[in-house]
């Protein structure tokens, strides 16, 4: 797997892996990133999903609607008490 940001992501493992490769990216550099505290990077992330369907334009692609939006709900909303 590979840091890339149209890179697609098909199934669970896949996603686990790119969020592992996310961690171990900090971890090496995170002091190059932009939101470098988690309350940035939330609100970042937030951000970017609320601005999604335009950056997916943009790009001359289609915001894909079969997203498993309940999983990544549960997901992010899990990490906050999961060890």
């Amino acid at each position: 797997m590979s840091l890339a940001p149209d890179r697609e992501v098909r199934s669970r493992d896949e996603l686990v892996a790119l969020v592992r490769e996310l961690h171990q990216d900090y971890l090496r550099r995170g002091h190059e990133w932009e939101n470098q505290s988690l309350d940035r990077f939330l609100e970042a992330l937030a951000a970017w999903m609320d601005d999604s369907p335009g950056a997916y334009r943009n790009a001359g692609k289609q915001l894909p609607e079969e997203g498993d939006w309940p999983f990544l709900a549960r997901a992010l909303h899990a990490a906050t008490v999961y060890e």
